[in-house]
């Protein structure tokens, strides 16, 4: 059986979110174009209404999941000097 890591509060570290600020901004724009795109549609738009629902759920929605955030790369102080 493969044992679960745990975070422990004296371990120093936090954890790690899975999502970083640019995928939760893809998130947002996804979410509004959606809405927008159903307002649109019950008003009888059916032109721009349809693009709008694809953009959002299949551009956006699953770009924000699937981008990967870069790793941080920390500074560590140079030894012996």
């Amino acid at each position: 059986m493969v044992a679960k890591k745990r975070y422990r509060k004296d371990s120093g570290q936090e954890p790690k979110l899975p999502f970083g600020g640019k995928n939760y901004a893809l998130f947002a724009i996804g979410v509004l174009l959606i809405l927008l795109g159903f307002v649109l549609l019950s008003t009888g738009d059916i032109s721009i209404a349809p693009i709008l629902l694809v953009l959002g759920y299949c551009v956006f929605l699953p770009v924000g999941v699937l981008l990967k955030q870069k790793p941080k790369i920390q500074k560590t102080e140079a030894s012996g000097e």
